[in-house]
């Protein structure tokens, strides 16, 4: 992703200078820098830690805007500027221009308009943008996974990113549109807004839950009361007009491109001599290296190496110098600097193995070798896809080999068989990154890697989940150092470049330096990662007894692949044209006119103009009416919406699965081959891809349908599934310790009726279909965090009926609220929470701002759940992949889903086969809870589940 960062100069300006209000900086000649040296440490922490590819500084200039001409009193209340800062502003627009940053400001228009313009109309899927301030106003601007805003870090609280979720959160509305109106209702004294007199933040929530917007609430100014209603009668136009003033222009008349902001390398003598000027001595070490003199006199040790972290410039300034110990109590501490280095600038040797008497010599090596790095360098990164263009082996940091294959198969093979000792020597542990990959191509040429093995990518993972864990940033952050992109040699895959070549079209000695420093850099990440997973036994345990097992185990299943019925997805994709289409007709009959559904101008005017279907429709910025599903689900007793939303339902499975999966079938072999993926998801649990699997539908019955398509090798096959039953509430109640949830699943009552049962006070024959349905939602609900709110649109209830209900369960079930919170003290007094396995998962903002700290509660109760879950189903999948090859069953595991596994059972051996599954699966982790396995047999996906 790209990702602009756009600065509110004025906002940071400020919060710098007041940061050093009781220990301000001069340089010997008396100039106040407090503003600059605040504004430049701040801006050099977001290049180096948040490494935006675009950026540029928005200013507000002294001249009046168009907001001063409508109301002259704006901002007339503000104080003077502070000398300090009025000194400053110069030097930092010389900073940013020596840093080639480019400044915006536009006279009539205010930083914000500036920023808010440029944020929506710089639109891509492949960009985020994040303004940076802590001023609220820019939540109105705020886009879902588009435009963010990014509130710098304060005495108080840490950096934060601000979202729609959080600023709907922050200012208890229903949209971000609302900001303004919110604004304009409350009035600002800051800026000397006046909004609405004697309206505060509660009422203008409660106005703006009934009415959503000042308009309506004028206009339906006979339903208010008291002073409220006489506010509104007699104030309206200061309603209006603060909301106009609090509005953010986004048309500002600037002409530019998003090429206009990328980040680029600084301009070094203008910033080195204004940085002179400034006396900022250990600034101009941070940014532009320290001198010859000074690296004479102070070398980094070689811990500062392994511990530096990447260029402030990112990819851009591959030879910079980058701060590794640094105090900012003020610019005269000391830093030690360590070169971001490349293969230009380190000393390496690779070699070239193309002849029989070179790779007899290498082997000869290596079989003296305790432990080797090897990479596979290939034609396609679908691994069941890919030919083997050369494998790169390490065993010595700085020194690597690079054996070349040709294009023909037979060859290639014969050149494998003469590594096949080294690479299945049992006593030779094998080190990699993302090593499935690897193990999956090879499987192709009947090599199985084993012995011991190591892989970066899984042990990084483990380390921190949130990290980044390609080999990339990972050489950059933990050992300085920047690989070679593999974009220099095949060029960039994009819209104008649909196709990219492959290491077989690359000349030889290039191929050796890139590969070559694969697995040169993947060995060095082992020696930093293997001492880091062994200070924790129960990590290095996880690591060497779940991820490492497991990655073997998914390498099986991805090679296997699943069969596929293309003619019933096929005639599937023509059923769902032909009900698509008598939607439609439904659609065009209900409205009484023929329009485009999918276009949302059109579907508004119909529904809220025509139908009148809803009071107050919501609308987008453009104006146009909202048509997502979040204000459609609100209408779904009204007959054409629930139609629009199946005709919705309808065109994304056909799309997304439908015509997709046949597509996905490999020429290869004429199966489906997802790729799963170990290193993804921060509680542990696996994802796919190509296709997800996770993501396909089981909650109706059309969606269901897709699992047809699923089927067993042939007509001596069929599927089995087995499914964990309850898992994630069968985990809290071990670990809760409840009697009651215990009881109801070691003795195998429904836990759902057991529940309602204790809720609603009633005996366990009297509870009602209804009630277990509440019971269900608010065991799963609660379990994760949901308010009252949230349970009551779940439920179609009251919120003070879901209040009752959740305080009712928490009665009932004490145990369940105390472990809740011993789970969230625990987090708090460590900053991360734990599976039963030693997983574990940070949570740096528990102890930030209520908002984030919120998030993070609710992270610290369903990490250890859904990370045992996770945990459990990997155990099991490695016991059962185990017991199948001792067995050497022909019956194979071909999907993972969840909590659910996948056979391509081999009919002769179903009976054995099931009977084991369920044994492993149940005994995978030894809990004091009943665990269940629910398994099924069918001809496909669908019938076995």
């Amino acid at each position: 992703m790209k990702k602009l960062f756009l600065l509110d100069s004025m906002a940071l300006i400020y919060r710098a200078h007041f940061a050093f209000i009781n220990n301000p900086r001069q340089t010997s000649k008396g100039l106040d820098t407090s503003a600059v040296l605040g504004f430049i440490n701040v801006l050099l922490e977001i290049l180096k830690k948040e490494k935006p590819t675009h950026i540029a500084a928005a200013f507000d200039l002294a001249t009046p805007t168009f907001r001063h001409i409508e109301y002259t009193a704006y901002k007339a209340n503000r104080p003077t500027q502070p000398e300090g800062i009025t000194a400053g502003i110069p030097y930092i627009k010389k900073l940013l221009k020596a840093m080639n940053i480019p400044i915006l400001q536009l006279e009539g228009y205010e930083a914000d308009d500036v920023i808010g313009t440029i944020a929506k109309k710089l639109s891509a899927p492949d960009l985020e943008v994040y303004m940076m301030t802590s001023d609220k106003d820019y939540c109105q601007l705020l886009e879902e996974d588009r435009i963010f805003m990014f509130r710098p870090a304060s005495k108080f609280s840490p950096n934060e990113v601000w979202g729609v979720s959080k600023a709907l959160e922050k200012f208890g509305i229903k949209r971000v549109e609302q900001v303004i109106d919110m604004l304009g209702l409350q009035g600002d004294a800051v800026d000397n807004i006046p909004g609405l007199p004697g309206v505060g933040e509660k009422t203008a929530q409660k106005l703006l839950e009934e009415y959503d917007n000042i308009e309506n609430i004028i206009a339906n100014v006979q339903n208010l009361k008291g002073k409220l209603k006489e506010a509104v009668e007699l104030h309206s136009d200061k309603a209006l007009l603060s909301k106009k003033l609090a509005t953010i222009d986004i048309n500002v008349p600037l002409e530019f491109s998003l090429d206009d902001f990328l980040l680029q390398e600084p301009n070094k003598n203008d910033l080195s001599d204004l940085l002179d000027e400034l006396e900022f001595k250990t600034i101009k070490t941070r940014i532009l290296g320290a001198s010859e003199e000074e690296k004479a006199a102070k070398k980094p040790t070689k811990k500062a190496a392994a511990t530096g972290q990447m260029d402030m410039f990112g990819n851009v300034n591959t030879q910079g110098s980058v701060p590794v110990q640094t105090t900012t109590q003020d610019d005269t501490e000391t830093t030690s600097t360590y070169h971001i280095d490349n293969i230009s600038t380190k000393l390496h040797q690779y070699h070239l193995i193309d002849t029989l008497e070179k790779r007899q010599s290498l082997i000869q090596f290596l079989e003296n070798q305790t432990e080797f790095c090897f990479d596979t360098e290939t034609t396609s990164l679908v691994a069941i896809e890919a030919e083997l263009v050369g494998l790169a082996l390490s065993y010595y940091a700085g020194e690597a080999y690079y054996v070349p294959f040709p294009a023909d198969k037979a060859q290639t093979q014969a050149i494998l068989e003469e590594f096949r000792g080294v690479l299945e020597n049992e006593n030779i542990k094998k080190i990699g990154q993302n090593l499935k990959y690897d193990i999956t191509v090879l499987k192709k040429y009947h090599i199985e890697i084993k012995g011991e093995c190591f892989d970066t990518m899984l042990a990084s993972y483990l380390l921190d989940p949130d990290n980044r864990h390609s080999m990339d940033a990972m050489a950059e952050k933990y050992l300085n150092y920047s690989p070679v992109k593999i974009d220099t040699l095949i060029g960039k895959k994009s819209t104008k470049n649909t196709t990219q070549g492959n290491m077989r079209d690359v000349e030889v000695q290039k191929v050796v330096e890139y590969a070559g420093e694969d697995a040169d850099i993947t060995l060095q990440l082992k020696e930093y990662f293997a001492p880091k997973v062994a200070e924790r036994p129960i990590l290095e345990k996880l690591f060497k007894t779940v991820e490492m097992p497991l990655m073997h185990v998914l390498a099986h299943i991805e090679a296997t692949g699943v069969r596929i019925d293309t003619q019933a997805l096929a005639e599937s994709s023509e059923i769902l044209d032909k009900d698509i289409k008598i939607l439609e007709q439904s659609i065009y009959t209900l409205s009484g006119e023929v329009f485009n559904i999918a276009s949302p101008q059109q579907l508004g005017k119909v529904l809220f103009e025509k139908l009148n279907l809803m009071k107050n429709p919501p609308k987008t910025k453009t104006g146009q009416y909202a048509t997502g599903e979040e204000v459609l689900t609100k209408l779904t007793d009204n007959e054409i919406v629930q139609q629009i939303l199946e005709i919705r339902e309808l065109q994304k499975l056909k799309s997304t699965y439908v015509d997709a999966l046949p597509a996905l079938v490999s020429k290869v072999d004429g199966r489906l081959h997802t790729s799963y993926n170990q290193a993804v998801v921060a509680t542990g649990r696996l994802s796919s891809t190509n296709p997800n699997l996770q993501n396909i539908p089981i909650k109706t019955a059309k969606g269901r349908e897709i699992r047809k398509a699923f089927i067993p090798t042939d007509d001596n096959f069929v599927i089995l599934s087995a499914d964990y039953s309850q898992i994630e509430l069968r985990l809290i109640a071990a670990f809760s310790q409840d009697e009651t949830m215990m009881e109801a699943f070691n003795n195998g009552t429904d836990i759902h009726t057991a529940t309602a049962s204790k809720i609603y006070k009633v005996d366990i024959q009297e509870v009602t279909p209804d009630m277990r349905r509440a019971a269900k939602t608010a065991n799963f609900a609660i379990l994760y965090g949901s308010s009252a709110f949230n349970l009551s649109a779940q439920l179609k209830i009251s919120t003070s009926e879901a209040k009752k209900l959740i305080d009712s369960y928490y009665s009932e079930f004490s145990a369940v609220k105390k472990f809740k919170d011993e789970m969230i003290q625990k987090a708090r007094q460590f900053e991360y929470a734990e599976t039963f396995l030693g997983r574990r998962r940070y949570l740096a903002g528990i102890n930030g701002g209520a908002m984030v700290s919120g998030q993070a509660e609710r992270n610290a109760v369903n990490s250890p759940i859904q990370g045992t879950a996770a945990d459990m189903i990997k155990l099991a999948m490695i016991d059962i992949h185990h017991f199948m090859m001792k067995e050497k069953m022909q019956s194979k595991m071909i999907l993972q889903v969840h909590d659910e596994l996948v056979f391509d059972a081999h009919i002769s051996e179903i009976d054995f086969l099931k009977e084991n599954v369920i044994k492993l699966m149940e005994n995978a982790l030894l809990l004091p809870v009943r665990i269940g396995v629910e398994a099924g047999i069918g001809k496909n996906w669908l019938e076995a589940h």
